[in-house]
């Protein structure tokens, strides 16, 4: 019974595979021993608790001779004893099968297959055969029968196993029955297995039987039995470098006990083949060592004078001995002597414009040489000072800069920039330079006087000024700003904004009311921005009695307020000056002002909002600071509201390190000024302890801002034009620039490519790129005499420049847009330019310029010059003779113009002299045509053979002449004797013009033409409509006159081309283009002078 159950749950090396070896079953199943029991007593009645059989006994029996018909399957020699047993049970089991009745032998499938309830196995990866502990071997109660079959006893297949079926998704497994009558099995992968994507798998199997009789009915399946296995790993992976290289620096002179460490990953499963046990320096001679964790160290200490940097080449090995496909560079360079300090700095950065943030110390980090230092503090100041007004700002117009920071409309520029109308300022000396925005200087002897009508103050209502200053510390004299004053007769100040010394005071009177008592008149602030001789931005908003001053857009209140009366009622007008206070009385200049200024605004009925004050300060460059979430942790930071100043403060140096890495510079401008911004760091470093505490030195350093590439605006379209007079004079006008295009280009260069790069001989080329945007100013003068008002104008549609946001101001120069708008809006404006004259009948032409500019004149286009031409009509002399002999095909038509490019039709006389050029012209053409008229026999007959051709073949050639490029210049003044011809509208009267011009062609083509001639002509006029609207308005100049001569031409045109093919298609509209170009009396000359020598 011991024996029995050792058998059955045998120890996982002691079983026995389908592959074993008969000498190898003594090893494999050593508690077997068959010698000690005897013959077995079959047919005793099955009970339940014996998994397999009725009894302990019997489930023996079943086994040893399970077990011995294996050895002799496997051809192992059985002893006599073990033959007889088999004997014994196999005669046994046949009396008892003779004793059965027939139908009892269907009856014995009456048990389901037994597994055991847990199988473990291994599987080696690329590999498919499992080792299963214990073996997969399935019992079943009705195995005797099995057992008799094998001595050749006829019995049934009840008790055999025919299969295994696994459950579970996506198993890789698969098992197979190796011996029926056994209920050996084995498992196997159906797929190669990885032990790097699936260490181990878990299933459920199950073994069914072959059912009874010889159909295999009644099938029968066991339990669902547990199956554990495990990938077992290959050493298939080297190990591989995190790192495709490693640096380090270390100090000279110093023993480390670690310098840095190289790490390396196996990606095999198994803790053997992944780990990895040992690193290697392969470089020979080098005075450093690697541990098996990767740690490098020195063996000595280093000198910087010997070897500046070493590299050392490292390899690793896992804990199967496989060594690292790749090995890994290691670099370690060594400094001198450490001096505490910023280092990886460069003293110059180049910014390119159009590029975003640069970063500015990208490997900047803080050495302290190893001193213990409790925390950092380090200030970041960018210089720009002398950059513009203090910083790089957008350089337009300081009305288009309120405009652009959402000020409402309504703001004087009291300094302007000189154009126009604006040219007050002209007098005033400038910084000459259009890189920034334009300042002005007084030097005490320089004031301008504000015309009359740009801008008034009403105290009782409020108003804004702003104004850039730059003043220096010039002695204790006052020094006007602004002034208001009377004009003449009395020296009284309305309102002004001076400096003394080096405070800001501004006085304020009250107009005469019938309140006469003290009220706040002179607002004092003391500054220092007054007199540090740099530029401040300064703007006080007035509502009486509060003024509030704003110096770079930090708010300050006066200090003191003085109160005084209000002025006395007077008729008086006032002056207002900028740069001095007027005197009336005295009629000249007083306290003069000495320094810059620049920007100087003055709007009435509103304040400035807060938000407009800070946008009109703020700098468009500045430091920048974006530090990722896991860096500069623990670090402090301030920034300044100018955004040239970064204050960082750390304890964590190596924090404080990442942080410094993100500071950038950042210029939004697309064109920003060019030139030099200094860098400078100061740090301050608190150490524990005092007395040892290190001090770093300051940095100095500069961004180098490149020059942009300079766009270059060009203004194309029609430059040359005639309209009729009636157009000049209508309420519409006429546009000037129609097909106006503004565009704007760059050109960069590209350096070659390939191996062209490396090429001296090979230039660099240059590619022009289109660029996109803003304009701030376009101007359009009169060429010639100054407009006159009292009968021509340039006007524009009000309405569309309120939408677009641009101003508009004209003068007897012409008309000026201004305000910063994209060329896209500015060329559609330019669009909707008309110009107009009231007497346009005594005007030739008129020219007019276009020039167009961006950022104050910095970038300017082209000059863009258009002339105009008038047309003048007349009622020119009809040719009597020509209307005598033919005077049934005329009929009175209006003819109206057409455009004549580039042309000045002003004569009214229509029998001018020929000029000699057409006699030069006729001779010509009447060589060439005889040289046609040879050309045309040739034709005539090659035209005849291809006639006689299509006949036979029944095809007809249709013959047509493209119109498309034809020009026919006309003279409108010849249109009839004396009268003006009535004027047929509408389809009725087109349809007269038609049917009058048909009947035409008809008397002359079959006067004078053949039938395929009239065929042409008829087709020509009747098929081509630009063609017969173009024949409907011309008046020819001709002797032959009016609509009779249309005719003849048409027909001359036909004749050529049946006489002279393509040549004739050319010549036609040639002959038109080159009358036209002789005189208006020439038109048709030609194509009719072809016409007569041809007949």
């Amino acid at each position: 019974m011991t024996r029995v159950l050792c058998f059955r749950r045998a120890a996982p090396s002691y079983f026995c595979p389908a592959t074993a070896l008969p000498s190898q079953l003594s090893t494999c199943l050593p508690e077997v021993n068959f010698q000690k029991q005897e013959s077995p007593e079959p047919g005793r009645g099955m009970n339940r608790e014996g998994a397999p059989g009725k009894s302990p006994e019997e489930m023996y029996i079943q086994q040893k001779v399970r077990v011995l018909l294996m050895l002799r399957k496997m051809g192992s020699n059985l002893t006599a004893s073990e033959e007889e047993f088999l004997r014994t049970y196999a005669g046994v089991v046949n009396s008892q099968l003779s004793q059965l009745p027939p139908h009892s032998i269907d009856q014995v499938n009456k048990h389901k297959p037994w597994l055991e309830p847990t199988y473990h196995g291994i599987v080696t990866e690329n590999d498919n055969a499992v080792l299963l502990d214990p073996p997969l071997i399935a019992l079943d109660k009705d195995a005797p029968l099995r057992f008799a079959e094998s001595f050749e006893v006829t019995v049934t297949k009840e008790g055999e196993i025919c299969g295994f079926k696994i459950h579970g998704q996506n198993v890789p497994f698969d098992a197979v029955v190796v011996d029926k009558s056994t209920g050996e099995g084995v498992i196997r992968s159906k797929e190669k297995l990885d032990c790097e994507l699936q260490k181990d798998y878990s299933f459920t199997i199950q073994a069914y039987d072959c059912g009874k009789g010889p159909d295999g009915t009644n099938v029968k399946k066991s339990h669902k039995a547990t199956v554990h296995i495990q990938v077992n790993d290959v050493n298939e992976y080297a190990p591989v470098f995190k790192e495709k290289s490693y640096k380090a620096t270390v100090v000279e002179g110093k023993q480390y006990d670690s310098i840095l460490r190289v790490e390396a990953m196996d990606a095999d499963c198994s803790p053997q083949f992944s780990q990895i046990c040992s690193y290697e320096i392969i470089t020979p001679d080098v005075p450093f060592t690697v541990d098996k964790d990767g740690y490098i160290k020195n063996t000595e200490k280093l000198n910087y004078g010997k070897e500046h940097q070493y590299k050392l080449t490292v390899t690793a090995y896992d804990c199967g001995k496989k060594r690292a496909t790749e090995d890994v560079l290691v670099k370690i360079s060594v400094k001198p002597t450490c001096a505490p300090g910023w280092q990886g700095w460069n003293n110059r950065i180049e910014y390119e414009p159009g590029t975003g943030a640069l970063a500015v110390f990208p490997n900047i980090h803080l050495e302290t040489c190893d001193e213990p230092v409790a925390s950092v503090q380090a200030t970041v100041e960018l210089e720009t000072s002398h950059i513009g007004k203090g910083c790089d700002r957008d350089t337009y117009s300081e009305k288009s800069l309120h405009r652009l920071c959402g000020a409402a409309a309504g703001t004087a520029e009291l300094l302007p920039s000189p154009s126009g109308s604006l040219n007050w300022t002209v007098g005033l000396p400038t910084d000459n330079g259009h890189d920034s925005d334009q300042v002005f200087e007084f030097n005490g002897t320089q004031a301008v006087r504000i015309p009359d009508g740009i801008v008034s103050v009403n105290p009782k209502e409020p108003f804004t000024i702003s104004v850039w200053m730059r003043h220096g510390p010039f002695g204790r004299k006052k020094e006007t700003i602004l002034c208001s004053s009377d004009k003449t007769d009395m020296n009284r100040h309305h309102y002004s904004l001076y400096v003394h010394g080096c405070r800001l005071i501004f006085l304020l009177r009250q107009d005469p009311s019938e309140e006469k008592k003290y009220r706040p008149a002179e607002f004092h602030w003391k500054l220092n921005q007054v007199c540090d001789e740099e530029w401040h931005h300064y703007v006080l908003n007035v509502e009486f009695p509060s003024v509030t001053l704003y110096v770079d857009g930090t708010s300050h209140e006066p200090f003191s307020v003085t109160e005084d009366y209000p002025l006395h009622p007077s008729k008086i007008e006032t002056q207002l000056v900028v740069g001095a206070c007027w005197q009336g009385g005295d009629l000249h200049m007083t306290q003069y002002f000495r320094g810059n200024l620049a920007g100087l605004t003055l709007r009435s009925g509103k304040l400035a909002d807060k938000k407009v004050i800070d946008c009109l300060y703020t700098c468009k460059e500045g430091l920048d600071l974006q530090v990722p979430e896991d860096s500069g942790r623990g670090v402090q930071i301030q920034a300044h509201p100018s955004q040239l100043v970064l204050t960082l403060e750390g304890e964590d140096i190596g924090e404080l390190d990442k942080a410094m890495q993100h500071i950038s510079y950042l210029n939004s401008r697309q064109f920003p000024t060019p030139g030099i911004r200094r860098l400078k760091i100061t740090s301050t470093i608190k150490c524990f302890n005092e007395a040892t505490c290190i001090s770093v030195p300051p940095v100095d350093g500069y961004v180098m801002v490149l020059q942009p590439e300079e766009p270059k605006i060009s203004l194309s379209g029609v430059h040359h034009f005639a309209r009729a007079a009636s157009e000049f004079e209508s309420s519409e006008g006429v546009f000037l620039f129609p097909e106006l295009r503004i565009i704007s280009t760059i050109t960069r260069e590209v350096e070659p490519e390939g191996d062209g790069a490396e090429d001296p001989t090979v230039q660099e080329s240059l590619v022009s790129e289109e660029i996109v945007h803003d304009l701030d100013t376009c101007e359009v003068t009169v060429e010639g005499e100054e407009l006159n008002h009292e009968q021509e104008s340039l006007e524009v549609d009000m309405a569309r420049l309120q939408q677009k946001g641009i101003e508009v101001s004209s003068s007897e120069l012409g008309m000026t847009f201004t305000g910063v708008d994209t060329m896209a809006s500015y060329e559609e404006v330019l669009h909707l330019l008309r110009y107009r004259n009231w007497h346009a009948r005594s005007l030739l032409d008129r020219k007019f310029k276009l020039i167009c500019s961006e950022l104050s004149g910095r970038y300017i286009s082209n000059e863009f010059k258009v002339e105009v031409n008038v047309i003048h009509t007349a009622n020119p002399v009809e040719h009597a003779n020509h209307m005598a002999a033919q005077p049934q095909f005329v009929h009175p038509e209006h003819r109206s113009f057409v455009d004549l490019s580039g042309h000045n039709l002003a004569n009214p006389h229509p029998f001018a002299v020929v000029p000699s050029t057409a006699t030069v012209v006729i001779v010509v053409c009447v060589s060439f045509l005889v040289f046609m008229i040879i050309l045309g026999v040739f034709r005539i007959r090659a035209a005849h053979q291809r006639t006689m051709r299509d006949q036979d073949t029944g095809k007809e050639n249709e013959m047509d002449w493209d119109d498309s490029a034809l020009t026919i210049t006309v003279n409108p003044m010849e249109v009839g004797v004396g009268r003006r011809p009535p004027r047929l509208r509408g389809s009725a009267g087109q349809g007269l013009r038609e049917a009058s011009m048909a009947r035409l062609l008809r008397v002359h083509t079959l006067s004078i033409a053949s039938s395929a001639q009239q065929a042409w002509g008829l087709g020509v006029f009747m098929g081509k409509p630009r063609l017969r609207e173009a024949l409907f308005k011309a008046v020819l100049p001709t002797k032959c006159g009016g609509e009779p001569c249309q005719g003849w031409a048409l027909l001359a045109m036909g004749l050529l081309r049946e006489f002279s093919g393509g040549v004739a298609e050319v010549l036609s509209p040639a002959a038109l283009y080159v009358g036209d170009s002789m005189g208006t009396h020439w038109s048709f000359v030609f194509p009719s002078l072809l016409f007569c020598c041809c007949c």
